[in-house]
């Protein structure tokens, strides 16, 4: 076991995708897990396959629908007795379509989960670990966080907020010579659930809609490396999909 032993890694939206593939890679580097997503059938199964290689981590599986604003405080609450090491807000989703055309109850949902939940676990989290060697904070942003998408409009726009919250926090928290560090990772296409969500469709196919993409394991192991740097960003260019750290990006 690793100095990390003691530690906790929570990571919300573990059930899938990038979530479930970094709960590994925290895992593999001696980790103590708190997987937190809707699908409780999905963290037992992740726990499981994890205890079968690392059987002496400790794994907390928290079932909770982070849409519902009110869960992310009792979320929180629920945490309190851990001592969590690194907060990864990862739980999150998209829609694809036109403002016109899209449904304002997935959107009403969208923004309470990528914007609401998100900011009210970030709080919560700074406000008791801003004086705290080593804790970390990283929101999943998009590369839709720095660019705008046809057809996906209101999804960047959260992202936006995200890419922004975050970069903001982290110069706050230099500014105030706190501890903690606040990082963003900025995926662009990853083979997820993410493009069924996106368009409400099961047979989403990422070959038919992109000529590159990375997988949620390329992806876990691009946040692992955001999260051994010093870096606040961690950026795929949608050029030729390579994966960049840096200081914030957005003008201060």
């Amino acid at each position: 076991m690793t100095e990390a032993s003691n530690s906790y890694v929570c990571i919300t939206g573990a059930s899938s995708g990038i979530g479930l593939e970094s709960a590994k890679a925290f895992a593999h580097l001696g980790f103590n897990l708190i997987l937190a997503a809707r699908r409780q059938e999905l963290l037992e199964e992740l726990t499981r396959e994890i205890l079968e290689i690392y059987p002496n981590l400790d794994i907390v599986v928290k079932s909770t629908d982070l849409a519902i604003p009110d869960n992310a405080y009792r979320l929180y609450e629920d945490l309190k007795d851990y001592h969590i090491s690194v907060w990864i807000n990862n739980a999150g989703f998209g829609s694809y379509d036109s403002v016109a055309d899209q449904s304002l109850e997935k959107i009403r949902t969208m923004l309470h989960l990528n914007i609401e939940a998100l900011t009210i676990l970030s709080t919560l989290y700074v406000r008791d670990y801003q004086d705290t060697e080593g804790a970390q904070l990283i929101n999943i942003s998009s590369r839709g966080g720095y660019m705008l998408v046809d057809k996906a409009v209101s999804y960047c726009a959260t992202k936006f907020y995200v890419s922004a919250f975050t970069e903001g926090l982290a110069l706050e928290m230099r500014h105030n010579y706190s501890k903690l560090q606040a990082k963003v990772l900025a995926p662009a296409a990853t083979q997820t659930e993410f493009g069924q969500v996106a368009t409400n469709s099961s047979t989403y196919d990422y070959d038919q809609h992109f000529k590159q993409y990375h997988t949620a394991e390329e992806m876990a192991d691009f946040l692992i490396q955001l999260y051994q740097s010093d870096s606040v960003v961690g950026l795929v260019d949608v050029k030729d999909f390579s994966f960049h750290l840096s200081q914030p990006l957005f003008r201060h």
